[in-house]
């Protein structure tokens, strides 16, 4: 018989600031190849910025801490995504292993591209990038200044917003990207509650300081699409609004390995959809909260009760010094893993002809009155520009030099990887670390490789321009690294998790 459940936690000091960082109405917002709007006409709900600070229980003044910032946009390309770094860095004295910047994902935050100052509303990018920096930099600060001693209490919960998004489209002859209700969707949800110190109430209630509340689901922010003209942080605004007017703390969301994940109702205009979403994986995960037992305690059974029926009765009794120390475990670790390259690697001379090649039917069907042509030849355009800066910043040589940060807190470990990763990253991560739980983030520090699809994807290409007309998977069709690269990663993830858990 088991007599004791544990509830996996870490004990640290934390400290948290977050910061409202919606861009300006009228700001270039063309996030969609298919959009026929340059300009945001309005706010949905606001893009937030949250910066937290996390150090080892005993580093009193918080000398070495690990910073994370969670950012409500869909992606930095590389240039600004190394300046925004460079500065934070350079303003907290960090070390680069130190910082890790990562994104909801959200595609109705704008696409922030400092190179499209000449589109409509572009003229406010740069300014407003530049703004964000000095915004982030006194986020930081202020988290590094409020880290105080307190637990994370770690719980796993189940949510069927995400539906796997890899579809044949038996009719067309061709894969497309949406919900495949047939394909694998990985359910889980990571939820932690983090709790300053407090004299243990009397109740299970939350004690009335809770630091805050972690939401780590794989699901792309895509419930609005084209039709959207809105700012807006999707389904992730209407996750935190639910959570914190339950809890009064504040709400982080953390992007997990969604590569061929998205919510199974997507793609509208409709804002009250991704509300709606949002509102679900709330529920969720507030479900899971309400589960977890108050902070520093494990479950010991304390025997039978004799009754109308002889009765096993159990109790939340306080750590043991044994189990506080092993709860303290603090350990920071970023690995390199060299990927190759696709061998297939286009040449920036073709990608800048196939450009040329949609401006001219662009322009020819607009001549022609054919708004139909002109649109789809205008979202040709926009993959061919998105496939130049894909592959004119690959670092040089024949590997892409992959990096994959991990934080040793107490019971749990905190992964995150470059770009999107398939969900099969974090369902065999916990599969073959099952004794450890396990926080999975992606876009940490950026997009640089694009997308790590399963081997098996790369078998569905047809062509492997990003910009061409195509049949083949999207992920795969953009994908910068070779098939077996996630398996790779996957390998060596699972080699850090183990040593830092020894």
């Amino acid at each position: 018989m088991i007599t004791t459940v544990k509830t996996p936690s870490s004990r640290c000091r934390w400290g948290l600031a977050r910061g409202d960082i919606t861009p300006p109405v009228g700001i270039y917002h063309r996030m969609w190849g298919a959009a026929t709007h340059d300009r945001a006409t309005g706010v949905h709900r606001p893009l937030l910025a949250t910066a937290v600070a996390l150090a080892a229980i005993d580093d009193v003044d918080a000398a070495e801490p690990f910073v994370l910032v969670a950012l409500d946009h869909c992606l930095f390309w590389p240039a600004e995504m190394t300046r925004l770094r460079q500065a934070l860095l350079e303003d907290q004295q960090l070390r680069p292993e130190q910082l890790l910047v990562t994104f909801s994902h959200t595609h109705g935050a704008g696409l922030m591209d400092r190179s499209r100052a000449d589109l409509p509303g572009g003229d406010l990018i740069g300014p407003y990038l530049d703004q964000l920096a000095q915004q982030l930099n006194a986020l930081v600060r202020q988290a590094r200044m409020d880290v105080a001693p307190a637990t994370i209490s770690y719980g796993v919960g189940r949510c069927n917003l995400a539906g796997h998004r890899d579809a044949w489209d038996e009719q067309s002859q061709q894969w497309v990207c949406g919900w495949n209700p047939g394909g694998p969707a990985d359910d889980t949800v990571l939820v932690a509650r983090v709790d300053y110190d407090t004299p243990q109430p009397s109740t299970r209630d939350l004690p009335a300081n809770a630091g805050a509340t972690i939401v780590n689901y794989a699901c792309h922010p895509t419930t609005l699409a084209w039709e959207n003209t809105l700012i807006s942080p999707d389904y992730v605004g209407a996750l935190r609004e639910t959570i914190e007017q339950a809890t009064g703390g504040p709400c982080l969301f953390l992007q997990g390995a969604s590569g061929d994940l998205g919510p199974r109702e997507g793609y509208v205009g409709d804002a009250a959809v991704a509300d709606r979403n949002g509102r679900q994986l709330a529920h969720a995960s507030l479900s899971t909260l309400e589960s977890l037992p108050l902070p520093q305690t494990t479950s010991h059974y304390t025997g039978p009760v004799v009754s109308g029926a002889t009765l096993g009765t159990w109790a939340h009794c306080p750590w043991s010094d044994e189990r506080r120390r092993a709860a303290c475990g603090f350990a920071l670790r970023r690995i390199v893993v060299p990927l190759p390259y696709r061998s297939d690697r286009p040449q920036l001379a073709d990608l800048r002809r196939d450009r040329e090649h949609w401006i001219s039917e662009e322009s020819a069907a607009v001549g022609a009155g054919d708004l139909s042509r002109a649109r789809e030849a205008r979202a040709m355009i926009e993959r061919a520009t998105r496939a130049l800066t894909r592959w004119g910043h690959c670092p040089p040589g024949d590997a892409f030099p992959y990096e994959l940060t991990l934080l040793r807190l107490g019971d749990a470990v905190w992964v995150f990887g470059e770009g999107e990763l398939y969900q099969l990253f974090q369902t065999e991560l916990r599969r073959r670390c099952p004794d450890c739980t396990l926080l999975v983030g992606s876009l940490a520090n950026g997009w640089r490789c694009s997308y790590l699809p399963t081997r098996e994807t790369f078998a569905k290409v047809s062509r492997t321009l990003g910009s061409v007309r195509d049949t083949g998977v999207y992920q795969a069709e953009v994908a910068l690294l070779a098939p077996g690269c996630l398996e790779t990663l996957i390998d060596a993830a699972v080699d850090a998790v183990r040593a830092l858990i020894v």
